[in-house]
């Protein structure tokens, strides 16, 4: 089964730049998680994308790149029947004349 979350918005504190580490930046997430389904286990999509807002909310990262390892932690330790994962983070906001962002993907 593969559960996708998209644009996942809100607001957090991200980047190393002066003025990213005092007021909070919208950013937006793709998650895409394969895992193996059955009727006594699944995972909660609505949990999932709970988990990641109160992550980076608290954390706070410096990097996108630190960001998605944590997350991958995260969501691997919450939801061990993860086989893969890709997430894609963006920072829409930060350059006048795009979006920029990274992803990553994990193969558990």
């Amino acid at each position: 089964m593969t559960i996708h979350i998209q644009e996942l918005t809100f607001d957090t504190i991200i980047g190393i730049l002066d003025f990213e580490r005092t007021a909070p930046q919208k950013v937006v997430l793709d998650i895409e998680i394969e895992y193996s389904y059955n009727q006594k286990e699944f995972i909660d999509y609505s949990k999932v994308a709970q988990d990641i807002q109160d992550d980076m909310q608290t954390k706070k990262y410096l990097l996108i790149e630190d960001a998605l390892d944590g997350l991958k932690e995260l969501l691997k330790a919450n939801y061990p029947s993860i086989q893969t994962l890709q997430i894609k983070l963006f920072k829409p906001d930060i350059l006048p004349n795009c979006t920029v962002g990274l992803s990553n993907f994990w193969k558990f």
